[in-house]
């Protein structure tokens, strides 16, 4: 049986109380905890080992939906909170699809909005408890030195698996943090790198406290996944898509994205790009999910075959435009 290791538990009634925390640490020493669905597993896994655990369930500001123009929601939103809601369902049918197919139930209830976006990134390799990896030497991301997907790689190749971070870059979202010396407001594709070990550009002492999503204004959205089972599994493969028309049928504006095939979310900006003018049909479908894939570079460190996952790329993309091309 894998046990938690010793820590000290701090549960944060206010932001500033958890920040204030944060900062009074180490980077490392201290981290936050919501759900707990990701982090608590890596702790019993020995692959995060924080001294002191903020936890943000109290704070009732975290779990706050705010109307205006567009949408604010809370990091602390349970995935299950954000498919309950109607507006979400509407509005940003893309986030929605994509909350709805993680995990199952139970973990929906527990695991949180902000919790999902700042998932940690996922390997066959790295996945595994402390002895297993302790037998193979370990692996660059944490402990050793070598990436064993790839023995030569300079840097770690583990894989993004959050569904939700995808569906929001598509929509244009963008993300609240916060830290002992303020707030700042970043694209929520700029929360990425494509590293990973360092896949997030957060900084140590601060949290996401909330998600902004601008109005819909004409913007459609889907997301679609690929796993094994039909529930519960982690994406090998996610396609996130929105469009938006103008009165005549062509696209003004359009953004793809595609997770699990990076250490980031990978936005496939030229394919985006491609549809823009242009009427939704099966040719610029078929000429835009062509460019999308170019850039998939998946790794043989999740399920399925590698070149299967690449091939099957093209396929995703042209399901996910085609259900927006349906009136």
């Amino acid at each position: 049986m894998m046990r938690l290791p010793d820590f000290r538990f701090v549960a944060a009634r206010s932001i500033d109380e958890a920040v204030d925390v944060l900062a009074s640490h180490a980077p490392g020493d201290a981290m936050v905890v919501a759900g707990g669905t990701d982090l608590l597993p890596n702790m019993k896994r020995r692959q995060q080992t924080p001294r002191t655990l903020v936890s943000l369930r109290r704070i009732a500001s975290l779990r706050a939906i705010e109307n205006g123009n567009g949408l604010t929601l809370g990091a602390g939103l349970t995935l299950t909170d954000i498919v309950r809601d109607q507006r979400i369902a509407e509005r940003y049918a893309g986030l929605h699809e994509a909350a709805s197919q993680i995990a199952t139930p139970h973990l929906r209830n527990m695991g949180t909005l902000g919790g999902n976006i700042c998932l940690d990134t996922r390997c066959n390799y790295y996945d595994q408890n402390y002895e297993w990896r302790k037998a193979i030497d370990f692996c660059m991301k944490k402990d050793g030195e070598t990436c064993w997907v790839a023995t030569s790689s300079p840097r770690c190749l583990a894989v993004s698996s959050t569904d939700t971070a995808p569906a929001l870059i598509a929509l244009g979202a963008e993300a609240i943090l916060a830290s002992a010396d303020g707030t700042r407001h970043i694209a929520l594709a700029d929360l990425y790198r494509n590293d990973g070990i360092h896949c997030l550009t957060r900084r140590p002492h601060e949290i996401v406290t909330a998600v902004r999503l601008p109005a819909p204004d004409g913007w459609r959205s889907t997301y679609l996944k690929l796993r094994r089972r039909g529930s519960f599994d982690f994406p090998v493969l996610s396609v996130a898509a929105a469009i938006k028309r103008r009165d005549d049928g062509t696209i003004e504006a359009a953004r793809i994205v595609l997770g699990a095939v990076a250490s980031r979310p990978l936005v496939a900006s030229k394919a985006a790009d491609a549809l823009v003018d242009q009427q939704l049909n099966r040719d610029t479908i078929a000429h835009a999910a062509g460019i999308a894939a170019e850039p998939a570079r998946p790794m043989d460190n999740t399920d399925f075959t590698l070149l299967w996952r690449k091939r099957v790329t093209r396929e995703y993309v042209t399901r996910a435009l085609s259900a927006l091309r349906a009136d």
